[in-house]
């Protein structure tokens, strides 16, 4: 991949699996920091992931939230997902994480770590966002299954990856809304966007950040290419 500046859209159940995964943020902040050195830059937004839906679940097991209660759970916990990572990053990130893409972001720093934002749509949508602010036209998915499949490959066993897929075809595959908590490879309402930017959007298997630095490199790699 020849762009200087990448956006990567990291899952939260790759940072909190059911914990905080020390040794992956340990790889992962060692694969970026290498890139950086060698003129990458990088935007990463933080999902929300298992603690997310951990927290949704258990809020409305109390009482039933409202879709607005939802998003803003869902939105604070990507936030303090986004401060651990920024602060893994130490002096080499922008100082704070960014949680309003409608203001422009002013730095040198060859990393920018945000979160989400506004209630209605996941962090794909920031990623999109960011990735407009900051001129590139490529986001890089990082979630926990290989590819987008025809169907829910944790539901059905004979479903198929999909190497390159249209917007058109991916939409009729995840449909048109979100809802927070929702685990999809992509967001709807950021799929929308992106594709209205022109933009491509890469899904891979975060877990294999060794993959990760193939598709970084140009090279062969496991994933689905949308757009």
């Amino acid at each position: 991949m020849t762009q200087t500046t990448i956006i990567l859209s990291l899952g939260g159940s790759l940072i909190y699996p059911k914990d905080i995964d020390v040794a992956y943020l340990k790889q992962f902040r060692e694969i970026i920091l290498s890139l950086v050195s060698h003129g990458k830059r990088f935007g990463i937004i933080t999902g929300g992931g298992w603690i997310c839906r951990e927290y949704l679940r258990k809020a409305n097991e109390i009482t039933p939230l409202h879709t607005f209660q939802n998003d803003m759970i869902g939105i604070l916990t990507t936030r303090t997902n986004a401060q651990l990572v920024r602060e893994i990053f130490g002096d080499t990130a922008y100082k704070d994480v960014v949680i309003d893409y409608s203001r422009k972001i002013v730095t040198d720093k060859p990393i920018i770590v945000g979160a989400g934002w506004i209630p209605g749509s996941s962090t794909d949508k920031d990623a999109v966002l960011l990735a407009q602010q900051l001129g590139a036209k490529t986001v890089i998915n990082l979630t926990n299954v290989d590819y987008v499949y025809d169907k829910d490959p944790r539901k059905f066993s004979d479903a198929k990856p999909i190497k390159e897929i249209s917007w058109n075809d991916f939409r009729k595959i995840v449909g048109g809304e979100w809802k927070a908590g929702m685990n999809l490879p992509f967001d709807p309402i950021a799929a929308a966007l992106a594709e209205k930017d022109k933009m491509k959007v890469i899904v891979l298997n975060g877990n294999n950040l060794s993959n990760l630095q193939h598709c970084l490199a140009g090279k062969n790699f496991v994933g689905t290419v949308i757009g």
